[in-house]
């Protein structure tokens, strides 16, 4: 009977509960289901930390084991993010002890801030990484020899995998399961925990939609769009439905989202486009549901928007939702 695997979640005052709390239940799921189908279990996780008991950024305290001997052997370490990250990298000692681990282990990960931790340790040099993306300008800034990428879930660069803000965690850790154990598991994962889209890594951590919510002028503008991707949604048709001159409509719907009206329509309707296509809709029906007209101009807005056509991103995404 196979070993399972070591799977430690480094865990630390003020860290993000959901940091730790959600990748631990996506082992433990592969256990329960692992358990119930009379087969081995694949995984041994555990929540490590500097003292035996850490509170969370939420107030909950999570108990934690002793931190091992940096060469035991270890599968997987994952490092949580949270408030707590910055004081850790500072850390010199945690820090040492994460990099020694982090060369035992067969693959290390961390979610959300918990990249600042794997960066200060070296781990991310010369690597694509990505953070919550309310922290990529700080981590820029501190670790220019990291190649950030804002947008995506999760990252894989060799053995080193970092996700997004939060739930991200959960999106990377039944990518690891995937990877452990092949896709029919990680879906089954997922299933199991209701989470009812297992998006891949290359989706953008937060839509267009969510991104022009700080222009709260026009939120209600922004779902009348949303909902009406077919109709005319030219610059007077906006401004008629925002009930201003196309004029003044123009100029300060630039200032408050920093976009033109007709890049932020092009936007909407490329990410109503991006979930036709992952659901597994052809591209013609994709670009006449979400008011592209023709194949032609939803490609050019799709390498705009994302920098890929809608073909090659429906190759890659389709049927990859649980």
């Amino acid at each position: 009977m196979p070993n399972p695997r070591r799977v430690e979640i480094l865990a630390f005052p003020d860290v993000q509960l959901l940091d730790v709390a959600g990748p631990l239940q996506v082992f433990a799921t592969a256990n329960d289901i692992a358990a119930a189908g009379a087969r081995p279990l694949p995984y041994a996780p555990a929540v490590v930390g500097p003292a035996a008991s850490v509170t969370s950024t939420a107030g909950l305290a999570l108990a934690a084991e002793p931190l091992p001997p940096a060469r035991a052997p270890l599968h997987t370490l994952v490092v949580a993010g949270g408030r707590g990250v910055d004081a850790v990298s500072e850390d010199a000692a945690l820090v040492a002890w994460v990099r020694c681990r982090a060369e035992t282990a067969f693959r290390t990960a961390s979610v959300c801030s918990g990249a600042f931790v794997l960066a200060a340790a070296g781990l991310l040099d010369g690597r694509c990484a990505v953070t919550h993306w309310g922290r990529c300008a700080q981590f820029a800034k501190r670790f220019p020899q990291v190649r950030l990428d804002p947008d995506p879930i999760f990252v894989r660069d060799g053995p080193v995998w970092t996700s997004a803000g939060v739930t991200a965690g959960i999106d990377l850790a039944l990518a690891l399961v995937e990877d452990d154990l092949g896709r029919a598991a990680a879906l089954a994962v997922a299933r199991q925990l209701v989470v009812f889209l297992k998006r891949p890594g290359g989706q953008a951590q937060f839509s267009t939609l969510l991104a022009l919510q700080e222009a709260g002028r026009f939120e209600r503008l922004h779902a009348w769009i949303a909902e009406n991707l077919r109709a005319d949604l030219s610059l007077g048709a906006l401004a008629e439905q925002a009930a201003m001159s196309a004029r003044s409509f123009s100029r300060h719907y630039r200032q408050a989202t920093g976009r033109t009206p007709a890049r932020a329509v092009e936007e909407i309707r490329v990410e109503a486009a991006r979930r036709l296509l992952e659901q597994g809709a052809p591209v013609a029906r994709a670009a006449t549901q979400c008011g592209f007209g023709s194949e032609e101009t939803m490609r050019r807005g799709f390498l705009r928007v994302i920098g890929t056509g809608p073909r090659a991103y429906r190759e890659r995404f389709a049927g990859r939702s649980a």
